[in-house]
């Protein structure tokens, strides 16, 4: 492993995380029709499926000025870290209950935008206890906590019933990790002392068993569970990595191998869960997003793409959060490009990862 990875700047490192032509939501509600049988999409994570929550606390991980948005409606910085969508919101138009996830911070959601699904998510935030301290988000336990007080807002409003009922028909959806790696472990030098990778990797994997049971005990029963992307595929982390940032591009393969271990022990974590819950109506699906990114990576032509190591934002190849800023240049066209800032996937490219998922989506509902 290159001594690179853990000593860059880590001011740097601080305020990222890991994190097109398509169909409007309501062409995607139509393909599908009403899905009657999914009440809700309840989410938790990191910044891929953070829809503005961190706009609520105090942390410098925002992402919710332009050129953030420029792709939403009414272009709208929301404080989600892309252009437009994220993969969460294609899956809410998907089941015919919205066109977005909202962040459960937002003090304006109704009654009827808490029933059909919310995300806890905060970017910047991990599995392991220490990752969101770094860059002051919401830590995942406390995610469990807004979603324990969520539950209790249903059952106020529309009584214990009807929103044991609605929690149990849910999907819920978790993404996160990469920080855990690229902003903890491989920058800090507090787990390296204590971990080898692969046990840091098994300690991590007690942190997600910990999540699904706190999730489980709370009545949820269809879990769908991202894995990791090929993390060294992230424009920073190959600016970081880089023999020479600017000139040699390639991910860097040791970084991604990690992950793609990583995937494996969760895969086979998740398994072992599901083994144990199916027979008392338990749905837990692993979610690959590593094959869907390195196929666009390796074959970003037949997907439309022309840049695959750079984001759109700035120079592509550091700019992330307030780096990426209404100061910062814009590429004309994000569609082109995989990434939107040097970690954050564009629209087009959570949309294509949407559709690579959208099975599992099937199969979790029925």
């Amino acid at each position: 492993m290159k001594s690179n990875v853990c000593r860059h700047s880590v001011s740097l490192l601080l305020l990222f995380l890991s994190a097109f032509f398509f169909p409007r939501a309501e062409a995607l509600t139509k393909q599908r029709g009403s899905n009657l049988s999914v009440s809700a999409v309840l989410v938790f994570g990191d910044s891929t499926v953070d829809p503005g929550n961190n706009n609520y606390i105090q942390t410098p991980f925002r992402s919710n000025f332009p050129p953030y948005g420029r792709e939403f409606e009414n272009q709208e910085a929301t404080g989600r870290y892309t252009d437009g969508r994220l993969a969460t919101d294609f899956i809410v138009s998907y089941v015919g209950l919205k066109e977005y996830v909202p962040p459960y911070l937002d003090p304006t959601l109704s009654l009827e935008e808490l029933m059909t699904g919310v995300s806890f998510a905060s970017g910047g935030s991990g599995f392991d206890p220490l990752t969101p301290r770094i860059s002051n988000t919401i830590e995942i336990p406390k995610q469990v906590e807004y979603f324990k007080e969520y539950r209790k807002r249903l059952e106020l409003a529309i009584g214990k019933e009807r929103t044991d009922n609605l929690i149990k028909k849910a999907i819920f959806v978790i993404s996160a990790g990469t920080n855990d790696l690229v902003v903890n472990y491989f920058t800090l030098p507090v787990r390296r002392k204590s971990y080898t990778i692969s046990g840091y990797q098994h300690f991590l994997m007690q942190h997600v068993e910990q999540l699904i049971q706190s999730l489980w005990d709370q009545g949820a029963r269809r879990i769908a569970f991202v894995g990791m992307p090929p993390i060294g595929c992230l424009p920073m982390v190959i600016t970081l990595n880089s023999d020479n940032a600017f000139l040699q591009r390639g991910c860097i393969e040791e970084l991604s191998l990690v992950a793609k271990d990583y995937n494996l022990k969760l895969q086979n974590k998740l398994k072992a869960i599901h083994k144990n819950l199916a027979h008392l109506g338990g749905k837990i699906f692993y979610v690959d997003i590593y094959g869907p990114v390195t196929n666009m990576i390796r074959g970003y032509d037949k997907f439309g793409f022309e840049e695959v190591a750079n984001g759109c934002c700035g120079s592509g190849i550091i700019e992330v959060s307030f780096l990426c800023n209404p100061n910062s240049y814009v590429c004309p066209d994000a569609s082109k490009y995989i990434f939107w800032d040097s970690i954050h996937p564009t629209e087009k490219t959570y949309y294509i990862v949407f559709k690579t998922l959208r099975h599992i989506i099937d199969m979790i509902s029925n």
